[in-house]
């Protein structure tokens, strides 16, 4: 074995070799060179004078086991931060410090700890006695000085009645007096009256007796001569002795009218000086000590609890509560605690614990009346009165996706609307009144796809009748047996248009047998449903379903009050750059009209203006007739009750009431946090699942519905999809910040994000997707919830287009001439048309010219013709927007 010298122990070890030569001096070793021999002896006292060094025992030489160690560590980390418009690189340390004690170190100081806290408790319990036993000698103490109290009073009342008797005596005997001088009697204890007493003693006496005592006692009205007052009694010393003078005052010293001395008062019967001088005097020390004591004007304690009763609303604050109770808040939060309710005193809590609460510290709780601009508004709906007269049916439009909804009403309406549809499904409730042959009749178009299914179960409450498209060739479908079941809950009668009959492969029998599986019995079955085989796409069959809807409608007998007030529900709304919030409203009670002062939900507003869904502006709506409403304080929610009504002033108080109402109501649900949901949220510390947050902006209040509702149901035990913004218009900056801060995926329903908000999402490298088609949102919000991977279809925006003028072409029709500012716009590509960051029309290029010659791509910076493919509706101001759709490989 080879020799160790200090230079390869230092190698071994890991220690410098002027360090490990430091450290065998202090240890009583002298080295000179790195080059000299460690023997095994020195190393073991080197390991040995170590150990002692760190806090160990060396256990050749001490047997004692270290009782703790202390380990120092120490640890630099960057941290990049934002500075400005860069960003800068900051250090930070962190330093640890950890001691570890032996387990034996820290079980005796607990046992010790265990029996003194034992101890504490003896001692606790034995004070405890020790106060128990002195309150019961202090309260066996306080019965017995009562009742030597009730001794003393009882014996000063038979002294009183004993010098009484000896005053009635003394009267009793003749006296001839020139003038009658009151002269004070025995003051006697408060408590003992003398003036009854004397009367019943004069009338136990002989009849002479009794006359010559009264005639002595009357006052007589003759002169009399002035005589000084007499002496006051001299003072004695005697402890209690209280000697008797009159009192201070106009007539105190002498009475001619009969008056008296007693209980340190003066008593007259006769009106005069004296009363008046005995009335405006202050009362002396005395006096005022002998009221008090007789317990005159004091403070009398309740015999009985006050039970007060509190009027509680929806919902109230706690503080509030505190005070119609007369409590101290912390009291009412000491009890909602109690109750396993956690709140503070500036949280709201709902009108059931409110009850409960009340009751619980013994008052009596009430509902408040609710006397307010609601109950006002509710009285003018109350006053709508009149003759009804006959209005036009509202017929609803349902049936699975895809099977001619909207192609059937465009025949009605000789339209285009479903070739407009994105993706040709109809995303939004459209609503429009036709003039047919048969009479006008107001029609409701809603999505079959199934994530609209509140919009379908709205549309089945608005409406009179229910017309339910099955296809021929098809048959029935999810949404079939939906729209079924909305009918049924609502009570509306079902009309069923068999379509698409034109077809090779139609066959209508099949869709009746389909139908009875479903208790929806046509009339040549034996039923009460009419069946009515139409083609949407030739006319086939359309006058026969308007006679069913109109026999109908006249079975119904629907009427409606035209000269009132007017009243409906609010069918879809939206968020209008040019001409802010607007609202799509069916009027069913009276007559709406331009200027009328009106209350929708939340918001309220005036009438500015009324459109019908052509565009054009009309004056006013009667019932039954679906109108644009332009003028409100903001977008209501779809679905809103509005009413019209009298001022400005009122629709304001009714909206600024539910809004309240609504706030309080969330903030209860947010503040109404049980223990148990507290602890089992403190229990659950691994498996929880993901979040995936996002932001969604859509054109129309239904579509943010929709998605709201299918996206938040994707969620699952791996994956919880959270929806923290959702709204109607363009993203806006606000949105983008929100964003940013929860890291949260933008999801713009064809609108778009303007320039500040980009500049946001950018910096952030914010995930934002932009759709048309509700399928394609969920279908890729799905695919990442359930950890699908494989391609996902994108949609890339390449080139955008700014209308400078609009020409118009006997060939292409309107051609807008433009510059390109954004990227290359390309020929073959699809192109969307966005006015105020909305799309208004989704197709492709008819033409792209670059002065005479037709080009294929125009790059930015260039100016060019476009012409847009069944589309002449483009105005200056309008972008051309080019994308393409490409795939990529999805990454989680």
């Amino acid at each position: 074995m080879s020799e160790v010298t200090v230079r390869s122990l230092a190698k071994l070890v890991g220690t410098p070799v002027d360090r490990l030569l430091e450290q065998l001096a202090e240890a009583g070793m002298s080295f000179n060179s790195p080059d000299q021999v460690v023997t095994p002896t020195e190393k073991m006292k080197l390991l040995g004078f170590l150990r002692r060094a760190q806090g160990k025992a060396d256990p050749a030489t001490d047997a004692a086991a270290p009782r703790q160690i202390t380990l120092k560590r120490r640890k630099i980390e960057e941290l990049t931060v934002p500075a400005g418009k860069g960003k800068a690189t900051v250090n930070v340390e962190v330093r640890q410090k950890r001691t570890y004690v032996k387990r034996a170190e820290i079980e005796a100081p607990v046992d010790e700890e265990r029996e003194e806290a034992q101890r504490k408790l003896a001692e606790s319990q034995a004070r405890n006695e020790a106060e128990k036993a002195a309150l019961e000698d202090a309260d066996q103490k306080r019965k017995d000085e009562a009742a030597a109290r009730e001794r003393e009073e009882a014996e000063a009342a038979e002294r009183a009645r004993q010098e009484a008797e000896e005053a009635a005596r003394q009267a009793a005997e003749p006296v001839v007096v020139e003038e009658v001088v009151a002269e004070p009697v025995a003051e006697v204890e408060d408590e003992v009256p003398a003036a009854p007493k004397r009367e019943r003693i004069i009338e136990t006496l002989d009849p002479p007796k009794r006359k010559r005592i009264v005639e002595t006692l009357t006052p007589k009205r003759e002169p009399r001569v002035e005589t000084p007052p007499p002496p006051p009694p001299p003072r004695t010393d005697k402890p209690g002795a209280r000697p008797a003078r009159p009192a201070r005052g106009a007539g105190a010293a002498r009475d001619s009218e009969g008056g008296r001395f007693s209980r340190g008062e003066l008593h007259l019967s006769d009106t005069g000086s004296a009363r008046r001088g005995a009335r405006n005097r202050k009362p002396t020390r005395r006096e005022a000590g002998r009221g008090a004591a007789s317990g005159q004007h004091s403070f009398s304690r309740p015999s009985a609890p006050v039970v007060r009763e509190v009027a509680i609303g929806d919902s109230i604050v706690v503080a509030e509560l505190a005070n119609k109770l007369a409590l101290k808040g912390g009291e009412v939060v000491k009890a909602l605690f109690k109750m396993g309710v956690m709140a503070t005193i500036n949280q709201t809590i709902d009108h059931d614990t409110a009850v409960l609460v009340v009751e619980e510290l013994g008052h009596t709780a009430v509902r408040a009346s609710d006397n307010d601009a609601e109950s006002a508004l509710t009285a003018l709906v109350e006053e709508i009165q009149g003759e009804g007269e006959v209005r036009p049916p509202v017929v609803t439009i349902m049936g699975h996706v895809d099977h001619g909804k909207t192609s059937l009403l465009d025949y009605l309406r000789r339209t285009k609307i479903a070739t407009g549809e994105a993706g040709g499904i109809t995303q939004h409730i459209g609503a429009y009144h036709v003039d047919t042959p048969k009479g006008v009749i107001s029609f409701l178009d809603t999505p079959g796809h199934a994530a609209f299914s509140a919009m379908r179960a709205r549309g089945a409450k608005l409406t009179d009748v229910i017309v339910l498209v099955v296809a021929a060739d098809d048959g029935v479908k999810p949404q079939t047996v939906e729209a079924i079941q909305h009918a049924r809950s609502s009570g509306v009668p079902l009309v069923v248009a068999i379509n698409k009959i034109d077809k090779s492969d139609a066959n209508p029998d099949k869709v009746k047998q389909e139908l009875i599986q479903h208790d929806v019995l046509a009339e040549e079955f034996g039923g009460d449903v009419q069946m009515v085989p139409v083609s949407a796409k030739q006319g086939t069959g359309i006058d026969d379903l308007l006679d069913a809807i109109l026999l109908q409608a006249e079975v119904l007998e629907l009427r409606a009050v035209r000269d009132a007030r007017a009243s409906g529900v609010v069918i879809e709304s939206a968020l209008d750059k040019g001409r802010g919030p607007v609202a799509t409203v069916l009027v069913q009670q009276g007559t709406l009209k331009k200027g009328d002062y009106l209350v929708c939900g939340i918001q309220y507003g005036r009438v500015r203006a009324l459109f019908d869904e052509t565009g054009s502006q009309v004056p006013e709506a009667t019932p039954s007739i679906p109108v644009v409403v332009l003028g409100l304080s903001g977008v209501p929610g779809a679905g809103d009750d509005f009413v019209v009504v009298e001022d400005e002033r009122l629709a304001k108080d009714v909206a600024q009431q539910r809004e309240t109402k609504q706030r309080e109501s969330r903030l209860v649900k947010q503040a109404g946090n049980r223990m148990e949901d507290v602890l089992a949220q403190m229990g659950q510390s691994e498996g929880q699942p993901q979040q995936l947050n996002l932001v969604i902006k859509a054109d129309v209040q239904g579509s943010v519905e929709a998605l709201r509702q299918s996206l938040t149901a994707l969620s699952n035990d791996l994956i919880r999809i959270n929806v923290i913004i959702a709204g109607v218009g363009g993203i806006t900056e606000s949105d983008a910040n929100s964003a940013a801060t929860s890291k949260a995926t933008i999801i713009g329903f064809n609108v778009r994000a303007d320039a500040s908000a980009r500049k946001v999402i950018e910096a952030n490298n914010l995930d934002l997707r932009y759709f048309s088609i509700i399928y394609d949102v969920i279908d890729q919000v799905k695919q990442v919830a359930s950890g699908l991977l494989g391609m996902e279809v994108r949609e890339e925006i390449i080139g955008i287009a700014e209308v400078r003028e609009v020409f118009r072409s006997s060939k292409f029709g309107a051609v807008a001439g433009s510059m390109v500012t954004e990227g290359v716009v390309k020929r073959n590509k699809p192109i969307r048309v966005l006015r105020d960051n909305t799309v208004i029309f989704e197709g492709e290029l008819e033409s792209l010219r670059r002065f005479k010659d037709i080009v294929d791509e125009v790059r930015s910076g260039t100016e060019c013709g476009i012409a847009v493919k069944q589309y002449n509706d483009v105005q200056p101001g309008d972008q051309i927007e080019c994308f393409e759709r490409i795939e990529v490989a999805r990454t989680l």
